[in-house]
């Protein structure tokens, strides 16, 4: 018995994660700055950044703000409580309201926890288009990763992304925080990996030191050699290095117009494999060239619009 074909939504190309920037929902002053911050999205907590007795009072500023604010360019991710707090309804009752483009569930460790989020919106128009983000923060979530991945395999599941929280995992595990995350490597691997066999995209762990610009650019050179698509940031100040880092540099514009062009040559017409002086490049890697370019086309289309 053979399984039916199932075609992986790998990387969007028309969205940006280089910089993910998230913003306490109780923090007024925060949330005003958004607009003018060049950030590709938006994490909005009503989570761990935001204490038990306003939890409410947060849900009701967030609303009042994304009702009242155009961010253009920036995704919205709201962050809700988990599933099993007494604030979760109320949480879900907010992300029907204020319609963001994703719900972020935090610490999850099982698949059903993303089929139950997923189930609860599909029952609402409201929701049509709104995706689910995971946290994998814990180690019962990194030995599920592939698991709660592969949630992306069903067409109602909404599963979009995949996002590292070190912090509870180090507590959890032990591993104190250091320079180079050397023995947290192979959990963030793991991460990626299981992001990447279901074609899901997938979002570094924060850096805890918004003042040490040096060290957030040291992950941020880490998390990109590793294949994350971009890094949650904490701070205004990381913005720009976030972007520098997991956007293409000059270099690999060059190689991918010369890999994209040579494919669409006339001459090359049916060829999976074509020699581009000396180098045998594979259709594949023409596919890579041209969701490099196309998120090349989005962040100069955005500096058009700068004034």
């Amino acid at each position: 018995m053979t399984s039916e074909p199932f075609s992986f939504r790998f990387h969007h190309p028309s969205r940006l994660r280089r910089s993910v920037l998230t913003v306490p929902a109780v923090n007024e002053r925060a949330l005003q700055k958004v607009p003018s911050l060049d950030c590709d999205a938006v994490i909005f907590d009503l989570e761990d950044s935001v204490a038990e007795d306003r939890k409410a009072e947060a849900r009701d500023k967030l609303l009042t703000f994304l009702t009242n604010s155009d961010l253009g360019h920036r995704e919205r991710i709201i962050r809700i409580n988990a599933t099993d707090t007494p604030h979760f309804l109320e949480d879900m009752n907010l992300i029907l309201a204020a319609a963001p483009d994703a719900v972020l569930l935090p610490k999850v460790e099982e698949p059903v926890t993303v089929q139950d989020v997923a189930d609860r919106l599909g029952e609402h128009a409201a929701a049509e288009g709104l995706r689910i983000w995971a946290m994998i923060e814990t180690p019962r979530g990194i030995l599920n990763g592939a698991a709660i991945a592969s949630a992306g395999r069903t067409s109602d599941s909404r599963l979009d992304a995949l996002v590292v929280g070190l912090n509870d995992l180090r507590k959890a595990t032990g591993i104190p925080e250091a320079p180079g995350r050397t023995y947290l490597v192979p959990y963030l691997m793991q991460v990626v990996l299981a992001a990447r066999a279901y074609g899901l995209d997938v979002i570094d762990s924060v850096s805890n030191d918004f003042r040490d610009l040096e060290a957030l650019s040291a992950e941020c050179a880490q998390g990109r050699g590793m294949g994350f698509d971009g890094k949650m940031l904490i701070h205004p100040a990381q913005i720009s290095p976030a972007n520098q880092h997991f956007g293409p540099d000059e270099a690999a514009i060059i190689d991918a117009r010369i890999v994209a062009n040579a494919f669409a040559d006339p001459a090359h017409a049916g060829l999976n494999v074509i020699n581009i002086d000396g180098r045998m490049i594979e259709k594949l890697h023409a596919e890579e060239a041209t969701r490099l370019l196309a998120k090349v086309a989005l962040i100069d289309a955005r500096k058009d619009k700068s004034p």
